[in-house]
């Protein structure tokens, strides 16, 4: 009865949330059933406490919204290239925004070695951004804080690079469309985003290991 009383709250909730979209906007939801057409791909972390239209105080139409543990980009993930493709080539989005947060259950997990079962295949991708940058996230020993932050923005300019990397990015910059891949940092404690400085919009950042002719 309890689980009943808590899925009709979420209906309650969304009657609510209807009402007063139709009452700031009549015609909100008839704008919103045409096409969207976002500017924007978000690529983000599934945690609850970060919901993507909210942060940036945007409507929805507005953002087109992946998320996964950690905002992970797996280049064997076909989940995340079909949205990444969705985007790139229906949409046309002219923003890609990897966002991590502090204090991401993913990144804390990552540090440890507990078992989580079929998680721990999925972890296996931060672990290996923590193998790259040990000795720098090391430092940070005496400090878990200080050190489950660094790997979060290491985690998300490593991501950053993945998307680069993938055959639709390049083949879109080939084509003159422009894209900028950014990174950021959502801040769970005073709800600020911290932008990581690592924007890229050419072939020109892309290593030539990673570069497909």
């Amino acid at each position: 009865m309890q689980e009943d009383q808590q899925l009709k709250n979420l209906f309650n909730g969304n009657r609510n949330w209807a009402e007063k979209a139709k009452k700031n906007d009549p015609d909100f939801f008839k704008k919103l059933a045409g096409q969207q057409a976002p500017r924007y791909l978000w690529i983000g972390c599934s945690d609850s406490r970060v919901p993507a239209n909210e942060i940036v105080d945007v409507l929805p139409g507005q953002i087109f919204v992946h998320r996964n543990v950690a905002n992970i980009v797996v280049h064997t993930d076909l989940n995340v290239l079909s949205v990444i493709h969705y985007a790139v080539d229906i949409l046309k989005v002219n923003h890609i925004i990897v966002c991590g947060h502090y204090g991401c259950g993913g990144i804390k997990a990552a540090l440890g070695n507990k078992d989580f079962g079929l998680l721990d295949n999925w972890l296996r991708h931060i672990k290996d951004v923590y193998r790259y940058h040990q000795a720098e996230i090391d430092k940070y020993a005496d400090n878990d804080v200080r050190k489950e932050n660094l790997l979060c923005e290491l985690n998300v300019m490593e991501q950053v690079a993945n998307v680069s990397h993938t055959s639709i990015i390049q083949n879109a910059w080939k084509a003159g469309h422009p894209l900028t891949i950014h990174g950021w940092i959502y801040n769970i404690e005073d709800g600020i985003l911290k932008d990581l400085k690592i924007a890229t919009s050419t072939l020109d950042g892309i290593s030539d290991t990673h570069r497909i002719e």
